[in-house]
């Protein structure tokens, strides 16, 4: 696990899922620069990443014979400039996807991968932000990477094939598995995910079933490790809600149409374990 060879990793955004990719990738001894125009957000992100790359290596993520790499954390886009990859995770939001890959990748040497953690939306519509489209490619890490060690790597139909080796080559630093899919809205796992949620929401709107209840049926006859409101705490309510409206306006099926339990949590400010409230609730450290 491991290679600091590989080079310098440039994340943009230092959200939830920007701050657990800077930890995997620390962890792993490459060197970080987290870009975030937030110097709030980059502080509780900065603090958030050494806490988690302690708890990472007392369970064993992380190979106790490579050093942390080093962490830069700043508002400055250009500072991505020399980096061996990039990685986007801002919102799921297209326009602020857009806005951060356009500013981010115009400091990029040609050839240089870009990677977007999007969870839902279409790999090839965000490629057309930057200006060499070939160079873009999907990876969909999972909450926490640095404890769910396998990945969807998703290939855009312009997608070259020397980035997605830069991608292989970047997940084999970060001791990732890559499980190659194709493109299109949700790709694989939230295609399914994001739809299961929804409906396990709507069950519990409907009053057939207790959150409890629901997840128990999960876990206890199906064998999931977590029932699907629970993950969806976990993902943040409020990214679950981003994704389905993505999955709705991209197929147009209304299965995709978030349940007004979801969008009512979400209005009221409860978005799961970052809130400490949602289906469940959870203590917080702040």
């Amino acid at each position: 696990m491991g290679d600091s060879a590989f080079g310098r990793v440039a994340i943009i955004g230092a959200g939830v899922m920007g701050t657990g990719i800077a930890t995997l990738a620390v962890g792993s001894g490459l060197p970080v620069v987290l870009v975030d125009l937030d110097r709030e957000r980059l502080e509780r992100a900065r603090a958030g990443i050494t806490a988690q790359t302690r708890l990472g290596r007392l369970m064993g993520s992380f190979d106790r014979g490579i050093a942390d790499g080093e962490l830069e954390t700043t508002t400055d886009p250009g500072r991505v400039a020399g980096a061996a990859a990039l990685i986007e995770s801002v919102t799921e939001k297209v326009e602020a996807k857009a806005r951060a890959l356009t500013a981010s990748t115009a400091a990029l040497a040609p050839g240089t991968v870009v990677v977007s953690n999007t969870s839902a939306i279409p790999i090839d519509e965000l490629a057309g932000y930057t200006a060499r489209p070939e160079d873009v490619v999907g990876i969909h890490f999972m909450n926490p990477p640095y404890l769910i060690r396998t990945v969807e790597l998703i290939r855009g139909p312009r997608s070259g094939d020397a980035a997605i080796a830069s991608a292989e080559r970047l997940l084999a630093a970060l001791g990732q598995t890559p499980v190659h899919v194709g493109d299109g809205p949700g790709f694989v796992v939230n295609r399914v995910l994001q739809r299961s949620i929804n409906e396990a929401a709507r069950i519990v709107q409907d009053g057939v079933a207790t959150p409890e209840a629901v997840d128990a049926a999960f876990t206890g006859c199906l064998g999931h490790r977590t029932g699907p409101l629970a993950t969806a705490d976990l993902i943040g309510l409020d990214n679950v809600v981003d994704s389905l409206h993505v999955l709705l306006e991209r197929t147009g099926d209304e299965g995709y149409r978030p349940c007004d339990l979801l969008v009512g949590k979400v209005a009221a400010g409860h978005f799961g374990r970052k809130t400490g409230r949602g289906f469940f609730e959870y203590r917080t450290t702040s």
